[in-house]
């Protein structure tokens, strides 16, 4: 589970790295096989530095604990677990981490819009971090394995045809990993009635405008006491807590990932006036804006 944040550093700054078509077998737009301890996505990247990918991850641990960091926030898995990383987030894997099991990459736009809409591909509000019971651990698996047979297959199909048979094993595999991230606990508590539902879509658009609690449930139409008791039951926290909480993950993401300045990271999550922003930024993670960009770089 989530246990704390995390403030690396790298010497070089934060890089994107796209998937690595030249590693595919045949050059389709994904991969499956074994974790290897020495292998990272690209022969530059060391397995313990802070990066960027634009492509999805999930990793089944056959062995742990393994801690990784994902968003800032480190987390840790134990055999049967399955961590998935989308496009975008930034992480690292820890240099004192066996890493053993099954690992998927695959690249954005391999699977048709409809299997994307219906596996929640680009779900951001679900936790990556997921903990399947045994019965759903082994489907997993079996789904895993049946992808990793036919990816290795070049042989008894013309390239067209083996590229729709993995189309056809990753959607399997991917829509049981999808039920389970929606019945996991953590999802089911963000997504507990629909009062948080409908605030956690609404803070997601506008949180780089609007902080105000009382306008967010002016706007949904609730009194600020339903929806106090909303958010706090379905994710322990208050509504002004969750909003902030979003807030400072963009903060961390612009000025992880760019070279904007500081003043300008602040207008773009709603704070015009630099110094406020610095106290904000302060107040929720005890280092001023420009500590942490610098112990990232």
């Amino acid at each position: 589970m989530a246990d704390e944040t995390v403030q690396g550093g790298v010497e070089d700054g934060i890089r994107t790295f796209p998937f690595p078509v030249d590693r595919s077998v045949l050059g389709v737009g994904m991969q499956v096989g074994p974790m290897r301890p020495d292998r990272s996505w690209h022969a530059d990247v060391p397995l313990e530095r802070v990066h960027r990918i634009d492509f999805h991850v999930v990793m089944l641990f056959g062995a742990g604990p393994v801690r990784h960091m994902v968003d800032f926030t480190e987390y840790e898995a134990g055999p049967g677990d399955l961590l998935w990383i989308r496009p975008g987030q930034i992480h690292r894997f820890s240099p004192t981490s066996e890493y053993r099991g099954t690992v998927l990459t695959m690249q954005p736009g391999f699977l048709p819009r409809a299997t994307v809409e219906a596996t929640g591909l680009y779900r951001y509000d679900l936790p990556p971090l997921l903990h399947p019971d045994e019965p759903q651990r082994s489907a997993l698996q079996a789904a895993l394995d049946q992808l990793r047979r036919e990816y290795k297959d070049t042989a008894t199909l013309p390239l067209s045809l083996h590229t729709a048979v993995l189309r056809h094993s990753l959607s399997a595999f991917l829509l049981r990993l999808a039920h389970l991230a929606a019945s996991s606990q953590d999802a089911a508590r963000r997504d507990a009635g629909s009062a948080f539902t409908l605030f956690r879509d609404a803070v997601e658009r506008g949180f780089a405008t609007n902080h105000s609690v009382s306008a967010y449930a002016d706007q949904l139409g609730y009194s600020r006491r339903t929806l106090v008791r909303a958010v706090r039951a379905a994710t322990g926290e208050t509504p002004k807590g969750f909003i902030d909480k979003r807030v400072v993950l963009e903060a961390k993401r612009l000025l992880a990932h760019t070279d904007l300045p500081i003043g300008r990271v602040g207008v773009a999550v709603g704070f015009p006036d630099a110094a406020n922003f610095s106290k904000f930024f302060h107040q929720h993670t005890d280092m001023t804006p420009a500590v942490f960009r610098a112990e990232l770089r």
